[in-house]
């Protein structure tokens, strides 16, 4: 027989149902896990709906100027009935990167703030459950949209009992993505890493002082901030002291310059409160100049590079008084200027005749709820985005505030803030049901959401279920083995929850929901405890160490006059203790007394 004959082993053939099939190789060789991509985008695929605008005339001081209702989208609009064409839909797509959506559930209440650094790769959330979340979009795939860290900025290792405070403002640095400004509801602004690292915490002013200008800090809660567009390393912050102030983020025990905002209100004391600051950028050959609006309406502005004695221009009923004007924004050219205010009315204002606003608008405010509600110009500055109390987002034209593109975000939540990134083309919303969203365009957007969805989504392997993992310490087996540096575990626990109680902690072992109670931190001198249970029953008399000394005395005093156990071989012959009798004229003199010497 040679060995160039072929053999051929009859083997059964499987069925085509049969189950067995499931666990045959289809394949021979290195497996390559690839995502279809077209398939990704297409689901998160969102319908772009174009909202009517109506316009009236109106007449405000004298001066007729137009003024745009502005109504939310409709379901039926925008449908397949209408005349529209998909041609028409499509360069509007093109036009805004609205098309798509990336959905981020990080936070557990309202999201009031969110930063993108300058190249677009980490995003900075801010909300009402005083958590900072960070999300990098290198690391995430369509099915982990997570944060990588969670930070409570009020967290002190020092102690574990520290207030906590909502997050009002976080912005980076545009000109050093390295840092962000924090900004919670606390007289003290920090300046953090964007790895969630505390690097400066501005000091706080003497509240006892009534002369603001000799304080050297906040001395109320702040309110927003902002960063200097040409210097790095200043940034200012906006208070309810009715101050603005300037910092050098090198020089944290005092502000380098501090700006008084004199209340012209009857009754104010000359005090209120600065509710929105922004800093022009001179960059584009606008002027530097810096702006803030106040709770008593008033709207000033001083120049970007000083002196902050006294304003350059002010105006006193910009907006309604003791309404909160929480959103505002200068050109990129510096010359115009957008504010929304709480009196349900978006305006713009030139710069060059700060006097009266140039357009005037109807605008539902959300700021009696949600103070951090703001309007932002786009990077090039060919439009106005902002928010809706019905959830929309409004893209509107920066120059008669005509809604150009009306779209749902969150219907029936409130939209409470904004951002359009320059560089990768993206707009990241924050609403009031806990939900960011990253609205692009696979066309126009670059990296950022794009490149999420873009990528294969990872495999859930049995082992991310802690179901069905083992714990070590209790042992296969079930039976608990108890080492004095060991950690005990509850094996009995049913729920999830109670396997695994450091989940849903912050770093320094604070609950991430406020509602909870405070858990003590296991620290590693407690870790290297025993059980007090497996002492008590292992360790004989250990319990004495919880009795009182007295009353476990006393449960043998009368056992001790009945049967003594020490004395009882001289309990019939022991005599009777007989002590002299002293008068009472013995007891007064007592013994002799030394004098005192003089």
């Amino acid at each position: 027989m040679s060995d160039d004959e072929d053999f051929e082993v009859e083997v059964p053939e499987l069925a085509a149902d049969d189950p067995m099939r499931a666990f045959l190789p289809q394949a021979f060789g290195k497996k390559s896990k690839e995502a279809d991509v077209a398939a990704q985008l297409s689901r998160s695929k969102r319908q772009v709906k174009k909202a009517p605008v109506k316009a009236e005339a109106a007449q405000q001081d004298g001066i007729e100027q137009k003024r745009i209702v502005q109504e939310p989208a409709s379901k039926d609009y925008g449908s397949d009935d209408d005349d529209d064409s998909d041609d028409s839909d499509e360069s509007e797509d093109d036009e805004y990167p609205v098309s798509h959506e990336l959905v981020l559930k990080t936070h557990e209440r309202a999201v009031t703030t969110t930063s993108l650094d300058p190249s677009g790769g980490r995003l900075v959330t801010g909300s009402t459950d005083c958590t900072l979340k960070l999300h990098d979009f290198a690391s995430m795939t369509p099915t982990t949209l997570r944060a990588f860290k969670s930070v409570d900025p009020s967290a002190s290792k020092t102690s574990t009992n520290s207030e906590t405070h909502p997050i009002n403002h976080v912005e980076f640095n545009p000109l050093s993505g390295g840092t962000f400004l924090c900004v919670s509801a606390h007289p003290q602004a920090k300046i953090m890493s964007r790895d969630g690292e505390v690097l400066a915490e501005f000091v706080k002013g003497d509240m006892y002082l009534r002369d603001m200008n000799n304080t050297k800090g906040h001395i109320s809660e702040v309110t927003t901030g902002t960063w200097n567009p040409v210097d790095k390393n200043l940034c200012v912050t906006a208070g309810t002291d009715s101050t603005l102030r300037i910092w050098d983020i090198n020089h944290k025990r005092a502000q380098k310059e501090v700006i008084v905002h004199k209340s012209r209100a009857a009754g104010s004391a000359g005090r209120t409160r600065m509710t929105a600051v922004a800093w022009g950028s001179p960059l584009q050959g606008g002027p530097n100049m810096l702006i803030a609006a106040a709770f008593d309406g008033s709207l000033v502005m001083w120049s970007g590079d000083g002196p902050f004695a006294r304003p350059a221009a002010e105006i006193r009923e910009a907006h309604k008084p003791n309404t909160w004007t929480g959103g505002m924004d200068i050109s990129s050219d510096g010359r115009m200027v957008v504010t929304r205010g709480g009196d349900d009315l978006i305006k713009l204002w030139d710069t060059r005749k700060f006097k009266a606003p140039v357009v005037t608008v109807s605008h539902p405010s959300t700021s009696d709820h949600y103070a951090m509600t703001n309007i932002k110009y786009s990077p090039n500055s060919s439009s106005i985005i902002t928010g809706s109390v019905s959830g929309h987002l409004h893209i509107l034209n920066p120059g008669n505030l005509k809604a150009e593109l009306v779209t749902p975000v969150t219907p029936g939540s409130p939209l409470i803030t904004v951002q359009w990134h320059p560089k990768i083309n993206q707009i990241v919303t924050g609403s009031a049901n806990a939900e960011v969203h990253v609205l692009y365009n696979p066309n126009t957007s670059v990296r950022g959401a794009v490149d999420v969805m873009s990528r294969a989504p990872k495999k859930r392997h049995v082992d991310d279920d802690p179901n069905f993992t083992t714990d070590q310490s209790v042992g296969i087996s079930g039976d608990s083995i108890v080492t004095p540096g060991g950690v005990l575990t509850n094996s009995n626990a049913s729920s999830w929850s109670e396997r695994h109680p450091t989940v849903g902690l912050t770093a320094s072992g604070r609950s991430r929901d406020p509602r909870r109670p405070q858990i003590p931190m296991v620290t590693p001198f407690m870790k290297s405890q025993p059980d007090e249970a497996h002492i008590n029953q292992s360790i004989p008399l250990s319990s004495m160490r919880d009795e009182d000394p007295r009353e476990a005395l006393l449960k043998y005093a009368e056992l001790a006059k009945k049967d003594p156990l020490f004395t009882n071989a001289w309990k019939d012959t022991q005599p009777v203790t007989q002590y002299a009798e002293l008068s009472d004229e013995e007891e007064e003199e007592g013994p002799d007394k030394k004098k005192l010497k003089r």
